[in-house]
């Protein structure tokens, strides 16, 4: 972990005290770096949000060390923590919901820009405005004097984007970026989220249910079920070789254009399903190495 941007070191995240405990993450591990992406893969209320949460230190850890450069956050001066909080920024699900519609789009961009870009003042920032509304493909012209509910869900999320760009961040958070868009418009999405982690070299968490875009956008992945990591590496490895029950369950459930839908064998029988949840929910400490960069929690 020593040369990464941000990294969880077995960090454990519980709500609640006693029998009515809810351990939302257990002992989660993971690091982001400069130019690359981890895709946080799994189901409702398996612990991705919480995970994204407690990197942007909405949650604070009942347990472990949130590191920044290799330095412990919890331990960190307040004008370290400013820096932090420029440093990770969150792209949310609803691309409307983190827009306040009172507020133009200009508003919305030039907030962060006057905030933590203090080199930034008069005219430019307005340039500054044009510049990132440009980056993120949309009109400076067209979309800059118009209000949230003006725009279209890919545009909006693009907006967010550039919000969070502003602030020259290094590690971007998108909590499900393309869920709550048509699929249409995903793509493009997915595309820019790619190009600005390559040119701007950033660590990217990209948190999703959907395997499927996983390859698409990260070179790392991790899968989440209860709380757990139960199985990471590359991506290539670990989808082209789910070696974890549950990676195998998730992987069953992306369509595929080769197999009928209604031929009974291409689908595991709820039995099945239920049996993986079950073994795979059962909290595990060992952790073997299943070949180069491809690693699986023992059920």
């Amino acid at each position: 972990m020593t040369d990464a941007i941000l990294a969880l070191d077995t960090v454990t995240k519980t709500f609640g005290h006693g029998s009515g405990a809810v351990h939302a993450a257990r002992a989660i591990s993971f690091s982001l770096h400069a130019g690359r992406a981890l895709a946080l893969v799994g189901e409702s209320g398996s612990g991705k949000t919480t995970c994204a949460r407690m990197a942007m230190r909405e949650y604070l850890p009942t347990s472990g060390r949130i590191l920044y450069k290799g330095r412990p956050v919890e331990a960190a001066k307040s004008a370290e923590i400013a820096r932090y909080r420029r440093s990770v920024q969150m792209i949310f699900q609803d691309p409307f919901a983190s827009l306040n519609p009172a507020h133009t789009i200009a508003h919305h961009l030039r907030r962060p820009l006057k905030l933590h870009r203090p080199e930034i003042k008069g005219a430019e920032i307005d340039v500054a405005v044009r510049e990132l509304l440009q980056r993120v493909r949309l009109d400076p012209d067209l979309v800059a004097p118009k209000y949230p509910h003006e725009l279209s869900g890919g545009q909006r999320q693009r907006v967010n984007i550039a919000r969070a760009l502003a602030v020259k961040p290094e590690v971007i958070v998108a909590d499900e970026p393309t869920s709550m868009l048509d699929v249409s418009v995903r793509l493009g999405v997915l595309n820019l989220l790619n190009e600005m982690k390559q040119e701007m070299n950033l660590g990217l968490l990209y948190i999703t249910h959907d395997i499927a875009t996983a390859r698409y956008v990260a070179e790392d992945i991790a899968v989440m079920y209860a709380g757990q990591i139960v199985e990471w590496g590359s991506v290539a490895k670990v989808i082209d070789n789910p070696l974890h029950p549950y990676t195998r369950l998730l992987l069953s459930a992306v369509p595929d254009p080769e197999v009928r839908f209604d031929d009974p064998k291409a689908r595991l029988r709820p039995e099945e399903v239920e049996d993986i949840r079950r073994r795979s929910a059962v909290p595990q400490d060992e952790i073997i190495e299943m070949e180069q960069d491809h690693f699986m929690r023992m059920i």
